[in-house]
């Protein structure tokens, strides 16, 4: 299993970046390799992404949501991953958004990328991307406000 954490200021407030990040669908306009993201409910998605030259499909679901702070998920299906990203108030209009990705790759292709890094930049670019995304936005696209308690038995 490998983890990863990476972070971003960005100059939004911590509402602005919190309420993007919860709209899902738009992932691929700033994840690399991904190609869609079909919410199916509230706290459930299916993902569809290009990695390492492969198309790989999976479902997620959404473990844990507080508005303004944190979202949670792991996978239900595909390869074992999971995560957190967490948002830190660092003034009126700027806002930490922290990371953390856990995940197993599959087979040699995946396993020679995460030994080289590749994934690590992969997801330090997408939260660069994020954050012009969402600073030449100005504001956000949408939000959904709901809160996910953790499971406690899980």
């Amino acid at each position: 299993m490998s983890n990863i954490q990476e972070s971003v200021d960005v100059d939004v407030p911590v509402r602005t970046a919190y309420n993007q990040w919860t709209q899902f669908e738009e992932f691929p306009q700033f994840m690399e390799g991904i190609q869609e993201v079909k919410q199916l409910d509230d706290t459930h998605m299916h993902w569809r992404a290009n990695i390492a030259g492969k198309e790989e499909e999976w479902d997620a679901v959404v473990t844990e949501q507080v508005p303004d702070m944190r979202v949670a998920w792991t996978n239900t299906t595909g390869a074992r991953n999971a995560g957190v990203v967490t948002f830190h108030r660092l003034g009126d209009s700027k806002t930490r958004v922290m990371l953390q990705i856990d995940y197993d790759p599959e087979g040699v292709v995946e396993n020679v990328g995460d030994a080289l890094g590749l994934v690590r930049r992969r997801v330090k670019g997408d939260l660069e991307r994020f954050k012009t995304f969402i600073e030449s936005r100005g504001h956000e696209s949408g939000a959904w406000r709901g809160e996910v308690k953790q499971d406690p038995t899980s």
